[in-house]
């Protein structure tokens, strides 16, 4: 990815277990610019059980936690039918796993990279499993200290995937004393990486102040509308939000690209011509006045009196004759002293 921005909108659960949904955000995010849309693939069983307590009471229609799983799981053949879009409309399609049986279901599927939550940064067994594909893997960093994302990407590292890291907060939704900018320049000075921003924000800025900063990879959360149901809702932008992220984002990239010389202002020339002035008097003046600073104004353009910068040399000095108000000023309207 050298050279080269990421943009991915993270659905999520945001279809909410609706295969149609699913369809229906691949078409509209497709008009948007973003490089590829990512999804989150759930085996109930193998990634979790009925123990799990977070965000039990969040669904008016799922008992437990584990339901809520059961209800987000596609067949693999719907998952494929899901990346075949994806190909269709020119967007790259990427699932983070949840299990290793969710990396061979997306193995099967042709997964082009792996994104690591940040809830398995630490969950050796699946990185294995998923640095054995041999493929780019992306690593999240939203509840890791430095020692963790050390023994991670150490651990990582021996197997020679391409490897980048995201700074991310997990908190839904992410205020900006949360957002960790300063921790993207860390990132890249410890870790010698490629490095991005995976934000939580439920709105545009952070990404785009995470760009500013050196960002190559933005990864947030993409829904319909920020009314819908859904746990990552608050945490969201919406489509027409992520168009103009998208286009911020690229603007910021060619602007840091574009060094601008502020020695050099040759290109300016005509306009200074125009938008620059020259000093004037702003009364009817007789010879023989002696010029103070409230007899000046400067008046455009450029080029038909003494230039306005330089009214300081002019002031305690003889007028040779008469000048009529609103007239420019020369040196040849001076006494030579």
């Amino acid at each position: 990815m050298e050279n080269k921005i990421l943009t991915m909108a993270e659905i999520g659960q945001a279809h909410d277990g609706s295969l149609g949904s699913v369809h229906a955000y691949i078409d509209a995010l497709a008009a948007t610019g973003v490089d590829a849309i990512k999804f989150q693939t759930h085996i109930a069983d193998a990634e979790s059980s009925i123990h799990e307590p977070f965000r039990v009471k969040f669904s008016k229609q799922d008992p437990t936690r584990i339901d809520y799983w059961r209800r987000m799981e596609f067949t693999l053949q719907q998952w494929k039918d899901i990346k075949n879009h994806c190909d269709e409309v020119g967007l790259e399609f990427m699932s983070s796993p949840f299990s290793n049986a969710a990396v061979d279901l997306l193995e099967e599927v042709g997964a082009k990279r792996y994104k690591i939550g940040s809830g398995e940064v630490n969950n050796l067994l699946i990185l294995k499993k998923i640095a054995q594909t041999g493929k780019p893997i992306i690593v999240s960093s939203g509840m890791s200290n430095f020692a963790e994302l050390d023994q991670t990407l150490n651990f990582l590292k021996a197997f020679g995937n391409d490897i980048s890291i995201l700074q991310c907060t997990t908190a839904y939704p992410t205020k900006p004393e949360e957002w960790g900018l300063n921790v993207i320049q860390e990132l890249k000075d410890r870790y010698n990486l490629p490095v991005g921003f995976s934000d939580h924000s439920g709105d545009i800025y952070a990404c785009l102040a995470a760009a500013t900063l050196g960002a190559e990879i933005f990864e947030f959360h993409v829904v319909f509308d920020k009314r819908q149901f859904g746990p990552d809702t608050p945490a969201s932008i919406t489509i027409d939000q992520t168009a103009q992220l998208v286009k911020g984002i690229q603007q910021i990239k060619v602007a840091q690209g574009h060094r601008i010389n502020k020695n050099d202002n040759s290109q300016f020339k005509s306009l200074k011509g125009i938008f620059e002035k020259s000093l004037a008097v702003n009364r009817d003046l007789p010879q023989g006045h002696i010029l103070q600073f409230e007899d000046l104004e400067a008046k455009k353009p450029k080029g038909y009196g003494i230039s306005a910068n330089q009214f300081e040399q002019i002031i305690g000095k003889k007028l040779k004759h008469p000048l009529r108000k609103w007239g420019f000023l020369n040196h040849q309207d001076i006494v030579d002293e």
